[in-house]
């Protein structure tokens, strides 16, 4: 029985084992031209049971015991709700503006497609899917679930690969980004439908949980607003205590969503799409600010108790052939469905393509939903281990094709600047005095 004061020294050490860790994982992305992301998700896992655990199984047991589990677990859930709770605030769908046609074209083709391919492999691969620890008859929570897990993009990540690659006023970032806007909705929507479906820590019956919830987002969605609105401008309350109480309505509507058998990342995006912006219409700079800034440090936790479920060591053939395959199921399907919608969109070969290549984007929000699958028991181990993988190499892979789609348009426009004709005037006075215009001659 450890003692509570060898606990929190525990706690204590484990927490800046992981902030250094991962945010030095973070630098080290960024310093290879990968997003920020994908280093922290590397050293989560690199902390976890199958690299730590498996090189130096006496260091991770003396680091990670067994009793400081469920504290970082809720450090990683109080993470999640600040992160989502920011995500659901800057979602803004006006962002559509004149490309509305190409980014809901985009958006609904980049779901059905990589949906339809998901849903259709784990019923046609049952067979190899038991091998990896699936039962042989799948629910259909598993289904859907298989589906949405192909169909995902990561905004935030999206956002700053964007933003890096000076396409932040270009139409295809407009496009893909507001496209990513309106995939979110739709995606958050089918897997609520998928997780409720797979139940949840809920006495409540399935038809009960779906009227409740009904309930409950149309009163967050009717009442919830106003009722911020004059409580935060009307009342002129500091930015601090504002901030505290924002996150605490965040926290409020993440447990509710949970106690209806859903997940808490549904309670805290609502809360976000509801929460009031500025009179103007813009969002608060010191509201977003520090929401960034408490995401930003915390979400490590959320990465290395995430890299605790994954098992390396049950990555068998079969594991790595399944990873494979799922990998370029992935790509294939959210660039090519991305890249033909874009041309129906109206947009040029090259922007089709720079979109559907950003459309793969996968990162935190493919590791957020397939953290809720795992927990909801519709993966299995070895399953969660080969789609996290496959969240980590999409998103290692987007800026490796980002360059490459965007070269061959970069050549094209250098090619017209120099076939652009240059027509000297004729019969050009010596003294330096215009020409006469040459006769018409059409």
């Amino acid at each position: 029985m450890v003692s509570p004061d060898a606990l929190i020294m525990h706690v204590v050490g484990a927490s800046a084992l992981i902030l250094v860790a991962a945010h030095a994982g973070g630098w080290l992305a960024r310093r290879l031209k990968q997003p920020y992301i994908v280093g922290q998700l590397t050293a989560g896992i690199a902390l976890g049971p199958s690299l730590l655990g498996s090189v130096a199984p006496g260091s991770y047991e003396t680091l990670f015991p067994a009793g400081i589990s469920p504290a970082l677990t809720a450090f990683a859930q109080f993470a999640l709700v600040v992160f989502l709770f920011a995500v659901g605030y800057e979602l803004d769908l006006k962002i559509l503006g004149h490309r509305a046609r190409a980014s809901v074209t985009v958006a609904a083709a980049t779901f059905v497609v990589p949906m339809a391919v998901g849903s259709g492999c784990a019923l046609l691969f049952r067979d190899q899917l038991r091998d990896l620890g699936m039962p042989r008859d799948l629910s259909p929570g598993t289904v859907v679930f298989a589906g949405v897990a192909l169909s995902i993009t990561a905004v935030p990540v999206l956002a700053a690969i964007v933003r890096e690659n000076g396409l932040s006023s270009s139409a295809p970032g407009v496009v893909a980004l507001s496209a990513a806007g309106l995939l979110d909705v739709i995606g958050w929507t089918v897997l609520a439908g998928a997780l409720m479906e797979g139940g949840g820590e809920t006495a409540l019956g399935w038809p009960w949980r779906v009227a409740l919830a009904v309930g409950f987002i149309t009163v967050m969605a009717l009442a919830a607003r106003p009722v911020l609105r004059g409580l935060l401008w009307g009342t002129r309350m500091e930015p601090s205590l504002r901030l505290a109480l924002l996150i605490g309505f965040a926290l409020g509507s993440a447990w509710v969503t949970h106690s209806l058998g859903l997940h808490v990342i549904f309670g805290a995006l609502l809360a976000g799409v509801v929460a009031p912006r500025e009179k103007d219409g813009t969002l608060d700079p010191d509201l977003l600010r520090p929401l960034h800034d408490v995401g930003s440090l915390l979400l490590p936790f959320f990465f290395v108790v995430s890299g605790q479920s994954v098992a390396l060591n049950s990555m068998d053939a079969t594991g790595w052939i399944t990873l494979v395959v799922v990998t370029a199921l992935a790509v294939i399907t959210k660039t090519g469905s991305g890249t033909v919608a874009g041309r129906l969109g109206g947009l040029d070969r090259h922007d089709a393509r720079t979109v559907g290549v950003l459309m793969s984007t996968r990162g935190l929000t493919e590791l957020i939903a397939l953290n809720a699958g795992f927990q909801a028991g519709l993966l299995s181990r070895p399953l969660y281990t080969v789609l996290v993988f496959m969240a980590l190499a999409t998103t290692l892979l987007t800026q490796p094709l980002l360059l490459l789609v965007r070269r061959p348009a970069e050549r094209d426009r250098r090619g017209s600047a120099v076939r652009e004709p240059v027509t000297p005037p004729l019969h050009q006075p010596p003294d330096g005095t215009p020409a006469a215009p040459a006769a018409d001659v059409s």
